[in-house]
């Protein structure tokens, strides 16, 4: 029996999984743990609560470590992470784990392989489709900021991830009020450009609220006032909508979407909203081919963790194989 300790870092949690592969490769969750990634003051000091907190599996007793954070990736060992105030550096942990046993990848790339896994199985549809076999599937999600990444099959039996920082580019409004309130957050955020991680995003949503209704909200008090200001909803919706689209054009991922993130597993309103199905079957060129992808929504919060133990397992086989 192998012992895969995986982890997830994002701008608000840090999550941790131990897994075990029995003789039949079949993977296992034993225990999570979540610890707040604003309360530590670099990625030592995370470890460091992590072994405080009483957790079965420390980076010295696992086979294999996948950690997962969400800004890119250099070298394989280090990651700069816009939305966390410290650096992801594996450099120690790699020498100490020995070659191929420390992985550390984008956590979009870990929502990837989750679509794999037993939380991408127990993903709920939101809208019917018919997935082409064999072709890219595309995975987005928003909390903090707004992720991406694709999933492809390599034509031997097993997949590769291809990440993205497309969070970061420019969201695209039209004209109206869509225009003001582009105005609005070039005010409220100072920046050249609009990012999809303002837009969609917890804090996007705050910010709609507010311009559509003036009310100061934070993302959780926004949700809980849906019934009574349904604007925001369908603004929200919409937009949530647009950046899936975008996003399967662009990599033509007939193999579906699926959707992860803590915005929409913990505000299903908005992908249910008829405005979500509306705005992503759009297009004046393309909605014969939008009408058939399906769109799966991931209500596991540790789907994160699941895809790094799904990238292990395959990590191990692969070397295994060699």
């Amino acid at each position: 029996m192998k012992h895969i300790l995986t982890a997830d870092i994002g701008g608000t949690n840090s999550r941790f999984g131990h897994f075990t592969v029995d003789e039949t490769d079949c993977l296992f969750l034993s225990e999570t743990k979540w610890l707040r990634t604003t309360d530590a003051g670099s990625f030592g000091h995370l470890l460091e609560a992590l072994g405080r907190s009483g957790f079965s599996l420390l980076p010295d007793a696992a086979d294999i470590m996948v950690i997962a954070v969400a800004g890119p990736i250099e070298d394989g060992t280090l990651s700069r992470p816009p939305l966390i105030t410290w650096d992801v550096d594996i450099t120690d942990l790699r020498k100490k784990a020995g070659p191929g046993k420390c992985l550390l990848i984008n956590d979009f790339v870990a929502q990837a392989f989750a679509c794999r896994s037993k939380a991408g199985e127990e993903a709920r549809q939101v809208l019917s489709g018919s997935a082409v076999a064999d072709a890219a599937i595309a995975v987005i999600g928003s909390g903090t900021g707004l992720g991406k990444a694709l999933l492809v099959d390599d034509g031997k039996g097993r997949y590769r991830a291809i990440p993205s920082e497309g969070g970061h580019t420019n969201f695209p409004f039209l004209s109206g009020r869509e225009s003001a309130y582009q105005e609005f957050l070039m005010t409220e955020q100072r920046e050249q450009y609009i990012t999809g991680n303002t837009v969609v995003s917890g804090k996007g949503l705050s910010y709609l609220h507010r311009f559509l209704t003036g009310r100061v909200k934070e993302p959780a008090e926004v949700a809980q006032e849906f019934s009574a200001y349904p604007e925001t909803l369908a603004w929200a919706a919409k937009f949530y909508a647009r950046a899936c689209r975008n996003y399967v054009l662009e990599t033509l991922a007939l193999g579906g979407l699926y959707v992860a993130g803590g915005l929409a597993a913990k505000t299903p309103e908005l992908l249910g909203h008829p405005e979500f199905e509306k705005e992503f079957r759009s297009s004046d060129t393309m909605s014969h081919l939008l009408e058939h992808v399906p769109v799966c929504l991931i209500n596991d919060e540790n789907s994160g963790l699941w895809g790094g133990a799904v990238l292990a397992r395959q990590t191990l086989q692969e070397a295994a194989d060699a």
